[in-house]
């Protein structure tokens, strides 16, 4: 049976899918994640783990669960890659259709992986599928995007490059088509990965409540937000992907995205001087923002 949905057409399920697992030191995590991939209702899938000189228990516990499924291949890398090169290490053992990461600390829903497969098999030129932040209610899932219609949306619009890796499914042709991730182990790197795809092929909107992100301390994302290290570094990184010569938006969309961007920023900058009474780091964040004084003053401002 099918119907105009496509829900009930199970093509999707020929398609070998890698799960690639990058890990360092999660021992108290590590059995969740990879039971929850276990658990999938998608089944024709390898798991591919990547240990990058963990100290504690966690190669031992991904070995006990090798050595109990084929699918899954676990790997140790001689030396400390950090987070994105090692990334890039895990996506080069892969074998499938396509790349689907899933942190060591994070877990999957037993229908997710079969969620993600089905949505971005639905649309061969996709460059990746992610999952959508804020419920969509104007249109079924999944939605296919080109490269300006989904930077429109996410600069001016309801957001789309929001996810991590976890939420996300790549084409693995076309991650290898742009390098993977770059190679410095700056946080922001998992977002840059998507604008540098979503530039050049369309992207897929799926259903949110795929996976389920643990926060916790010690990982990458708190580390960036407690030290503050996101409150300049990714505002520019932003503007420089705005300013790229392949952003797919027209000039003027362009312009009232880096000035909306400029305005969020100082928003962010005033709020921590005179809300949090953190004057000193507001004032070196501004520095190293390279804003006018002028566009610090629109943050008083409604929104542009």
């Amino acid at each position: 049976m099918n119907n105009k949905f496509g829900l009930y057409d199970k093509s999707y399920n020929y398609a070998l899918v890698s799960v690639l697992m990058t890990v360092y030191n999660r021992e108290k995590y590590i059995s969740e994640a990879i039971e929850s991939v276990l658990a999938s209702s998608y089944t024709n899938f390898e798991l591919i783990i990547v240990d990058d000189q963990s100290t504690d228990r966690s190669v031992e516990i991904a070995r006990k669960y090798e050595t109990q499924d084929k699918r899954i291949k676990v790997y140790v890398n001689e030396q400390n890659l950090g987070q994105f090169p090692n990334r890039n290490k895990a996506a080069s053992y892969a074998k499938g259709k396509y790349l689907k990461y899933l942190d060591s600390d994070d877990i999957i829903y037993p229908h997710g992986l079969e969620v993600m497969v089905w949505a971005i098999e639905k649309f061969p030129d996709a460059g990746f599928a992610t999952m959508h932040h804020k419920p969509e209610d104007s249109m079924p899932y999944p939605i296919i995007l080109s490269p300006s219609q989904a930077y429109t949306e996410h600069f001016l619009g309801r957001g789309v490059f929001d996810i991590g890796p976890s939420g996300c499914i790549f084409d693995t042709e076309k991650f290898n088509n742009v390098a993977g991730y770059l190679t410095d182990n700056y946080v922001g790197n998992d977002t840059e990965l998507l604008f540098r795809i979503g530039a050049l092929y369309p992207t897929v909107k799926m259903p949110t409540a795929l996976i389920w992100w643990r926060q916790h301390e010690g990982q990458a994302f708190d580390l960036g937000v407690t030290s503050n290290e996101y409150l300049y570094t990714h505002f520019n990184l932003i503007i420089e992907i705005l300013n790229r010569p392949n952003c797919p938006l027209p000039e003027q969309q362009k312009q009232k995205a880096i000035a909306r961007q400029k305005q969020h920023h100082a928003r962010k900058l005033l709020a921590l001087a005179f809300k949090q009474k953190k004057i000193k780091l507001a004032w070196q964040a501004f520095k190293q923002s390279e804003m006018s004084f002028t566009e610090l003053l629109k943050g008083f401002i409604p929104y542009i």
